[in-house]
């Protein structure tokens, strides 16, 4: 059985590596204030949500600037962002099927930004 959450979403754990690219994505779509949809479809990053006895393997949340984000990280990563990897989750938050985390594609030389 599914959940309706409204209001005050539950956290949705998410490993730190993705995380971070994922608020990079996120946050430059709402500086622009384009809304967006993220989802998470039992991805090995994605854990789902706190909240529940047992954490959702499927869900979506409807992002726009009028949301209220809070992004946690267990350690800090002295690696740096991989480009490749922000552009194509860029790409599918501007997408109709909206944003979810994908694998980390290999970063190719030249690929990563400065952080």
């Amino acid at each position: 059985m599914g959940h309706l959450i409204y209001g005050t979403a539950p956290a949705i754990r998410i490993d730190d590596r993705g995380l971070e690219h994922l608020r990079a994505v996120m946050l430059t779509k709402l500086r622009r204030n384009e809304s967006f949809g993220f989802n998470w479809d039992n991805e090995p990053d994605v854990h789902g949500d706190d909240a529940l006895a047992k954490p959702g393997l499927h869900g979506t949340v409807w992002i726009s600037s009028s949301s209220s984000l809070y992004f946690s990280f267990d350690e800090r990563s002295d690696l740096p962002l991989n480009r490749k990897w922000l552009s194509q989750l860029a790409d599918l938050a501007n997408g109709t099927g909206g944003l979810r985390l994908i694998p980390e594609p290999s970063a190719s030389k030249g690929s990563n930004a400065d952080s």
